[in-house]
């Protein structure tokens, strides 16, 4: 292992200061709340009376950033003679946690992105003594860089405000605000003398802003409208701007190397690596080009843009950027991995002396067989010891902390991934997720300083998330039997027993996933173009989704008033006919192989002619689930019709063909009103008419000339222009009730 002896005292000195399995940075003490105690408080005073009205006015709220005298968060409340409570924390994060406890564990009430319940009791109920929540984890961390396209690319400033209220609710105090960065590398590539043209063949069009500014891919999508900088700026002074008044660390961007092709004509003797194809790309749209930072061209680029980033951002001094996202470096030779990170690092702090370099992890897991111990702690070790956090991206099936001496002295997060390109689906791992943290915490000579949450994609599967935030604030796992029982309980609003005895089978089950090493990208056949090599695997038993489906249909015609209730009704019916779209594939395939035509048109007609229909309706009826309001978002960003377009074709093509020629097919692949019926069900369509003309001609199937024909129907989707419904239609229990009249036998007898 590369460092010496000298590196091995450094270790020494940062394990000493490790107290109780937890340890604390001198070097992270700098990082505080920007915003005064009385300005915390106001904000979620602001907070509470947009999530609550007028009932608002039965919280007293209090900042006193002295509660807490080792930077962790904690909250006190308590009830007055007249039924307030008084509510009181270090910071307003923690304030809003405290109160969202009370309202969760006291009120029975619940918010999600899928609908609140809200039903406070009148009076609040009376709390005896002190209540007093604190956690033991310094940082509480939100977002991926992926999920500033699969999610909010198309938000407004409604949308982020709910969602920045979201965060607050659940203690999150160390956020990604990756928005409105590209309008800042304009100027900064327009300083250094690259002209329009050169600048717009860089910039990736909206819904693949990701993977340009990781390096990935540049172009496709594009150009970014001038109107699409001024819009994400705007929108990002108020992100700020917000999520400052909650006393939360807004993490901002910094350079990487990534660099346009005009940079090679101002500066042809720059040292510079061209990658290889990234993900089935060609070179005219991957094969991005990469600065060496040890290139005094490196700094000078990452000073300029850090430079823009304080002037116009403002600074908390947490900056993220990636080295070899996806992609392998030039050399394995610790030295120069060491002088990789000593040089980015180097860039940040020219600008911020006091900077802290947050990285993702996930380069250690993605390119395992590159990052070999000595490696892993070169490029960790070229960044003084608690300068730098990294995130341990997906630690709930790929904890890398525990084989890496807990990032060999660096600062780390346990993070829950959960979700892959924002994929419909139910899943979880509840039981890793529960006790992961705690793992981690005690783990020999641990430098963890943070839990936190790291989809690709969000609004589905709210009750993982719910569990993984409260988790920050627990001593100890939680009996997630009973924790899932009162979260169905305050959900709805609701005790009845049926609905608590279908969540416990939920967390036992789909939720409950133990494969391991297993990514949670929405394998299913429903989702994925037709052949006869899908995959029908699951890691749990379908009997216990279908008996918790019973239950909640049986507790349904007294629950559609709630919007929570609704969503839920939709989604587990979604997940069935997802699960029997897998059965009906498996009677095609085998029909097909024994050539048995009458089988074939059965299967493949109740497929395709009910249950792919009955699914779209069933989707259609609910505003959480329509492809309508994924593309309205994207046009109404647009202030012309060509704008309108570009924007349209970007959102289209992310959920389906991911690429101009299916180069990630289905990767970010969505169950939607709209795209089930213009995108899923014809593809099947096909599929299941090209096997009957197969067995009528007497005819092979050959799966090349069936791509061939199948995409002609998924980039006809794209441009097809059709303007979708943004507003739900049918009434979801009729469609629900009807589905489960002519499919809860079926699912049993095919058990």
């Amino acid at each position: 292992m590369s460092g010496g002896s000298g590196c091995c005292l450094a270790l020494l000195l940062v394990w000493s200061l490790c107290v109780s399995a937890r340890c604390r940075f001198p070097s992270l003490d700098h990082i505080r709340p920007r915003a005064s105690d009385r300005a915390q408080g106001r904000a979620v005073t602001e907070l509470l009376r947009r999530l609550l009205g007028n009932r608002s006015a039965e919280f007293i709220v209090s900042v006193n950033g002295s509660l807490s005298n080792d930077s962790l968060d904690v909250c006190e409340l308590r009830s007055t003679k007249n039924n307030k409570v008084v509510a009181t924390g270090s910071t307003g994060v923690a304030v809003a946690s405290g109160i969202y406890n009370y309202l969760k564990y006291f009120c029975n009430c619940h918010v999600s992105w899928s609908g609140n319940q809200l039903d406070l009791p009148r009076p609040l109920p009376k709390l005896t003594g002190v209540l007093r929540i604190s956690t033991p984890h310094r940082f509480r961390y939100y977002q991926n860089v992926c999920t500033f396209s699969y999610s909010s690319v198309w938000w407004d400033w409604p949308r982020w405000e709910r969602e920045i209220d979201w965060m607050a609710l659940n203690g999150i105090n160390l956020p990604l605000a990756f928005t409105g960065q590209e309008a800042l590398w304009q100027e900064v590539y327009r300083a250094l003398g690259l002209n329009q043209s050169e600048i717009e063949e860089f910039f990736s069009g909206p819904a693949f802003l990701a993977w340009n500014r990781m390096a990935n891919l540049f172009k496709f999508g594009g150009p970014l409208p001038q109107s699409w900088h001024v819009n994400q700026l705007y929108l990002q002074f108020k992100i700020l701007e917000r999520m400052r008044s909650f006393g939360m660390i807004p993490v901002l961007p910094a350079f990487s190397g990534n660099i346009p092709k005009g940079i090679l004509r101002l500066y042809p003797e720059a040292r510079v690596t061209r990658l290889g194809p990234w993900s089935h790309f060609n070179c005219s749209y991957s094969c991005s080009l990469v600065l060496d930072p040890q290139d005094p061209l490196f700094h000078h680029i990452g000073s300029l843009y850090l430079s823009q980033v304080l002037k116009q951002f403002g600074t908390d001094h947490i900056y993220s950027t990636d080295t070899f996202n996806e992609m392998t470096p030039p050399s394995s030779d610790p030295a120069y991995l060491s002088a990789v990170s000593r040089s980015v690092f180097a860039s940040m702090t020219a600008v911020d002396p006091q900077a802290v370099w947050l990285m993702q992890g996930w380069l250690f897991f993605s390119d395992a067989a590159f990052w070999k111990p000595a490696q892993i702690q070169a490029l960790l070790h070229g960044v003084p010891l608690g300068r730098m956090i990294v995130l341990d991206l997906f630690a709930e099936t790929e904890p890398i902390f525990s084989y890496t001496e807990s990032f060999y002295g660096q600062p780390f997060i346990w993070c829950m991934l959960q979700n892959f390109g924002g994929n419909s689906g139910l899943f979880g791992t509840v039981e890793s997720i529960n006790s992961g943290p705690f793992k981690a915490l005690h783990f020999p000579n641990s430098t963890l300083v943070g839990i936190g949450m790291t989809p690709e994609g969000i609004e589905q599967n709210p009750v993982t998330y719910e569990l993984m935030s409260e988790l920050a604030w627990r001593k100890e796992p939680v009996n997630l039997a009973k924790w899932v029982s009162l979260y169905a309980i305050r959900r709805y609003g609701n005790t009845q027993e049926s609905l608590t005895a279908a969540w416990r089978l939920l967390f036992a089950s789909i939720y409950n996933c133990s494969d391991p090493h297993y990514r949670n990208h929405n394998h299913s056949p429903l989702v994925r173009r037709p052949s006869f090599h899908m995959n029908t695997g699951l890691w749990y038993d379908p009997a216990d989704l279908y008996k918790a489906w019973k239950l909640i249909m049986d507790a349904a015609p007294s629950l559609m008033s709630k919007e929570t209730f609704r969503y839920d009704l939709v989604d587990v019916t979604r997940e069935v006919l997802q699960v029997l779209t897998t059965s009906f594939y498996r009677d095609i395939a085998d029909a097909f192989k024994k050539q048995n035509l009458s089988e074939l048109l059965t299967a493949g007609g109740v497929l395709v002619y009910d249950l792919l229909p009955e699914l779209n309706r069933l989707l259609s009826s609910n505003r959480n689930f329509l492809l309508g309001t994924w593309l309205e978002r994207a046009r109404s960003l647009a202030v012309d019709d060509k704008e309108a377009q570009l924007y349209d074709m970007n959102a289209r093509n992310q959920i389906t063909l991911w690429g101009p020629s299916g180069e990630i097919l289905d990767y970010a692949s969505k169950e939607w009103g709209g795209l089930m019926e213009d995108y899923y069900a014809q593809r099947w369509g096909l599929f299941v008419q090209t096997l009957v003309e197969c067995l009528n001609s007497g005819q092979p199937f050959k799966q090349a000339a069936f791509n061939q024909a199948v995409f002609q129907i998924e980039k006809g989707f794209i441009y097809n222009g059709r303007k979708y419904p943004t507003k739900p239609q049918g009434d979801t229990y009729e469609i629900a009730y009807r589905i489960f009249l002519k499919y809860f036998p079926q699912a049993l007898n095919r058990l």
